[in-house]
């Protein structure tokens, strides 16, 4: 019974971590993009990210809403690499969406389970099934198809997405490998995570030169509302995506989010296309979306087959939270 008790949360948990994260991450694409052409200091909107994340998650464990446990040398150490590959990610991600429309964007970041794929069989985390390796490389076909239709080219944009491609991997892979073998929660990893970040992001505000004027500029652009409203959702809206985030890939797989991560792309590109305009629509377009598309619901029958013949995983995230 006990077992049993512990097998039907996960199931529920898997599907609400997975579906949270995708809509958290869809909104958060057109959030950054609509505060960065208003405010261009992205590495300051990233550490003001983190600096509410950090806060907010301390103020609770202080009032008792939440059991995550405080700040511990060893634990720290460990989770250094993830915090360096997550702020690289994003500081990356941001600073293409500066040049690069969100359909455009998102075709390239599709290309991540693909390397989330390979990292994994490097890191001997073994051999995917033939379903579904099948079914990712289905699933990055369709995004370079699409690709094919609608890149406008710019060198340095891309190449800022695709290094960003590049760290999402390492730190999708670390924190797998972290709460798997740590025990530790998402709200665990989402604190050291931000807590970590607020040193090295301080460091690169200053010597890159944005700050102080960046600040000026944010107190200034913060007298006009609509911008505080955007600035505000911003930054609940990275602390929702945080969380999401690690929570999916905890309690299911590194390339499960990734794929989530594919899927909620169809939506946000179709909404690219039609909120934000300058984007030709071409036949490429539609055929590499339909091939995506049919790559993702291809994985999530394969892993819903492999869950089906394995038992549940006990969530250290059901502890966490249990009040």
């Amino acid at each position: 019974m006990e077992v049993q008790a512990e097998m039907e949360p996960s199931s529920s948990i898997s599907l609400i971590a997975a579906v949270s994260y995708g809509i958290a991450s869809m909104a958060m694409v057109f959030i950054n993009k609509a505060v960065i052409m208003q405010y261009p200091h992205s590495m300051t909107v990233l550490t003001l990210q983190q600096l509410a994340t950090s806060l907010l998650i301390h103020c609770g464990r202080r009032m008792g809403y939440t059991r995550a446990r405080g700040i511990d040398l060893a634990t720290a150490k460990k989770l250094l690499p993830v915090s360096i590959f997550y702020n690289a990610n994003v500081a990356f991600a941001l600073a293409s969406l500066k040049g690069v429309n969100i359909p455009m964007y998102i075709a390239i970041k599709r290309l991540t389970p693909l390397a989330v794929l390979i990292a994994g069989y490097l890191f001997g985390k073994g051999k995917p099934t033939t379903q579904v390796a099948l079914s990712v490389l289905l699933t990055a076909a369709g995004c370079v198809i699409a690709a094919l239709g609608d890149f406008s080219f710019d060198l340095f944009g891309y190449g800022l997405a695709l290094t960003s491609v590049f760290f999402q991997t390492m730190y999708l892979v670390l924190v797998e490998k972290s709460g798997a073998e740590d025990g530790l929660s998402s709200i665990e990893i989402m604190f050291y995570n931000s807590f970590l970040s607020l040193p090295f992001l301080s460091f690169l505000i200053i010597a890159t030169g944005e700050f102080p004027n960046s600040m000026s500029l944010l107190l200034a652009k913060c007298s006009y509302l609509p911008f505080l409203v955007i600035l505000v959702l911003s930054l609940v809206m990275g602390i929702v995506l945080n969380f999401t985030m690690f929570l999916c890939t905890i309690v299911n797989s590194a390339l499960t989010t990734t794929i989530v991560g594919v899927l909620k792309g169809v939506g946000s590109t179709t909404l690219g296309f039609v909120l934000l305009g300058g984007v030709e629509v071409h036949a490429l377009n539609v055929s590499g979306l339909v091939v995506n598309t049919a790559g993702g619901f291809w994985y999530s029958y394969a892993k819903y087959r492999l869950k089906k013949s394995k038992p549940a995983k006990t969530l250290s995230d059901l502890e966490a939270h249990k009040k």
